[in-house]
């Protein structure tokens, strides 16, 4: 690792305020300012629809898979807990508010891990608990295989379902995977 001198780093910090500061003047990026007049983020016009339009075709996925569900005879209702793995407990999950302009803002409630939780009578006084975790391309970060396994684990839930959105031809269809199916593949050594 190389140290800079002192004018190095100061030339370098300046060269990032003169970016920042291109950056805040150009048409393309929308800049926050923090309360003390500095520069807070700037993000890319390009990027926030882009973000804004994914956000609402996952929603719209959600609902799909839930709809799915419920044609299946399952009970389906939103989780709204999370795992922690640090404290290896769930938690409820935090609440999320967003600002949209001056004064308008949406709190956002389910961001639990899994998604959804569902509920299938057996007999007897029986119920199938599964988790269903929603992913529009199927994958799973290194994080939420560990809270799946943990889960699995901890028998909170009997069976863990990723649901993956596959097009044929003009139409889109859930798959269902298994969790099981995709911790036989993850490399040895989950922890």
């Amino acid at each position: 690792m190389e140290l800079r001198s002192s004018e190095r780093e100061k030339k370098l910090k300046r060269r990032d305020f003169l970016e920042e500061i291109k950056k805040a003047s150009n048409e393309s990026y929308v800049t926050e300012w923090d309360d003390e007049g500095r520069i807070g983020s700037q993000k890319k016009k390009s990027n926030i629809k882009r973000g804004s339009s994914s956000r609402s075709a996952g929603g719209n996925f959600e609902l799909k898979v839930r709809k799915d569900l419920e044609e299946r005879g399952w009970v389906v209702d939103k989780w709204s807990n999370n795992v922690n793995l640090v404290e290896e407990k769930i938690a409820p999950c935090r609440r999320v508010f967003k600002r949209f302009g001056f004064g308008k803002g949406v709190m956002t409630i389910g961001t639990g891990f899994p998604d959804f939780v569902a509920l299938q009578f057996l007999e007897s006084k029986k119920y199938n608990v599964i988790g269903v975790e929603v992913k529009m391309n199927g994958m799973l970060s290194r994080e939420e295989k560990l809270k799946c396994s943990w889960l699995l684990e901890k028998e909170i839930f009997s069976q863990i379902l990723i649901a993956e959105k596959v097009k044929e031809k003009n139409r889109v269809r859930v798959e269902y995977v298994d969790f099981l199916e995709i911790e036989k593949r993850m490399r040895s050594g989950k922890k």
